[in-house]
């Protein structure tokens, strides 16, 4: 646990220094769990939603984009079930004054233990060797089966306790369990509590006039309501699918963990509308789309895993999480849910509107049936940063900071430098900065060593570096450096931006998901 605090610290200290993350309104002293993202965070963030929306949208030809508004009828989220029923379970330490998320406290005891299983496999792995069979391991292993039986047994009671809105069952878990507080490792627990976690806001030029407004905690129900706009206006038939990003709030209990947990964060949304009767089929084949795109950036496929859950929205059917490795353990990414015909048959009660499709095979009209793919984008940008940050030691025993960005998602795909700021250099290495700067974000930098330089671009993720030395006058070529293997290779100035786009276009990268 200490490795992982202390990688998860790096972490939050390199998107600092290299200008991707910042703590919002900093020289006040910040805002709890509010972030602000850098000139390298921006772009980042920008190329992962911009990655996510060809993918999804581009790329299918029944799948289009909205952008609905931040406020909404209040009615809205009556009708969603928000108002009565976005609530997390809330429970205070008595002796430390801190608040806590009760699923929380027991989620993290149960990933203690899956940490214990991991670490049976590594044992076993070490003295088995090439002869090591994990899945074989994993279903025959005594002292791993009784963890797996352990921390099954644990969420199944969480899971019926939150679906029966037992609370007084959460606390005798919690307590059974013998968690302690983080902080002050007391056990003197208070009951537990629902909070609801929308932020209220006011609509009106006078406070007696002023609608009550939420700000929206979740960027679907823009999709719901404007379903029958989209499928008439752009003749959609079922089944399609509505996408859009966009900002969410939640006034989260505890939120925690970088921009893991915020209470401002984006999403990335695609509601897909299908016929009822075949949700189980649409609900594998996104299960299996979206964690492609996932796999498409080269990440590593024993970063990612499949939580199916045990305790489903009492509207859904079926419902899954692809959960990444962070550094502080598995955790959500992405969610997968079948929604029923839930959402469009409450706001059709509460508006007194038809929101139905009319099928011209059947000749009939029902409500369809929806399928969600949802990711947090800020959730998405600290997978990528935090699997990318890495320390290398190079062969002459120095060690190198590193940040092996997709290449594809990279703030700045190549960096310009003059060997030395004099001999007509800095000139050409701008003239080729003008050129690419039209298909690529670059820069130019002419301060320090080319080493240090190296590093530099290195420490921020850029995928090549170009250098421009007194042979470049003579047969106009060019140095160029590639991050990950820092081979480097003598190239014609004319043939870097091919080399680049090779590298980086999404083209190459998303045609992955295809293959």
């Amino acid at each position: 646990m200490a490795k992982q605090e202390d990688d998860f610290k790096k972490v939050i200290s390199h998107a600092k220094e290299y200008g991707y993350v910042f703590q919002s309104s900093e020289i006040y002293d910040g805002l709890s769990a509010v972030y602000d993202y850098g000139q390298n965070g921006a772009e980042l963030k920008k190329n992962i939603r911009e990655y996510w929306w060809k993918a999804m949208v581009q790329l299918n030809d029944n799948i289009v984009g909205i952008d609905a508004a931040i406020f909404m009828h209040p009615t809205t989220w009556k009708a969603s079930g928000h108002v009565d029923a976005f609530n997390d379970p809330l429970i205070d330490n008595k002796d430390s004054k801190k608040r806590y998320r009760a699923d929380v406290l027991v989620e993290d005891h149960v990933a203690k233990i899956e940490n214990k299983i991991e670490k049976e496999v590594a044992k076993a792995a070490k003295r088995f060797g090439d002869a090591f069979d994990k899945e074989q391991f994993l279903a025959t292993n005594p002292r791993v089966l009784g963890y797996q039986e352990q921390a099954t047994g644990i969420l199944k009671r969480l899971g019926k306790s939150l679906e029966n809105e037992d609370l007084a069952d959460v606390k005798k878990l919690i307590e059974e369990l013998d968690i302690a507080c983080p902080m002050s490792g007391s056990k003197n627990w208070t009951d537990v509590k629902q909070f609801n976690l929308m932020f209220g806001t006011k609509l009106g030029a006078s406070a007696e006039s002023a609608m009550d407004l939420y700000l929206r905690p979740e960027t679907a129900q823009g999709i719901f309501v404007n379903f029958l706009n989209v499928q008439k206006t752009g003749r959609m038939k079922i089944p399609f699918g509505i996408a859009q990003t966009g900002k969410a709030f939640r006034n989260e209990i505890v939120a925690r963990q970088f921009i893991f947990r915020m209470r401002e964060f984006e999403q990335m949304e695609m509601q897909y509308f299908i016929k009822p009767g075949t949700q189980k089929e649409w609900y594998e084949h996104w299960k299996e789309h979206r964690m492609k795109w996932h796999l498409s950036l080269g990440m590593g496929e024993e970063n990612y895993r499949f939580h199916d859950h045990e305790k489903l929205a009492h509207y859904a059917d079926a419902a899954s999480d692809i959960e990444f490795r962070f550094p502080f353990g598995f955790k959500e990414l992405e969610g997968i849910h079948s929604r029923t015909d839930f959402d469009l048959s409450q706001h059709e009660e509460y508006s007194s509107k038809k929101l139905q499709y009319f099928d011209p095979e059947t000749r009939e009209n029902y409500v369809p049936y929806v399928l969600e793919t949802s990711i947090g984008l800020d959730r998405m940008f600290l997978a990528v940063f935090s699997k990318s940050l890495q320390e290398e030691e190079l062969e002459n025993g120095t060690f190198r900071t590193v940040l092996k960005l997709p290449a594809v998602l990279a703030p700045t795909k190549a960096a310009v430098f003059p060997l030395v700021k004099k001999d007509g250099l800095p000139e050409i290495a701008k003239e080729i900065i003008a050129d690419l700067k039209w298909d690529f974000n670059v820069l130019y930098d002419e301060k320090d060593a080319v080493g240090r330089r190296y590093r530099r671009q290195d420490a921020n993720g850029t995928p090549f570096c170009i250098t421009v030395d007194h042979q470049t006058l003579e047969d106009q070529t060019v140095t160029i450096r590639h991050r990950d293997t820092m081979e480097q290779q003598r190239v014609a100035i004319t043939e870097l931006r091919s080399i680049i786009h090779e590298e980086v276009d999404m083209r190459v990268w998303l045609r992955k998901i295809k293959g």
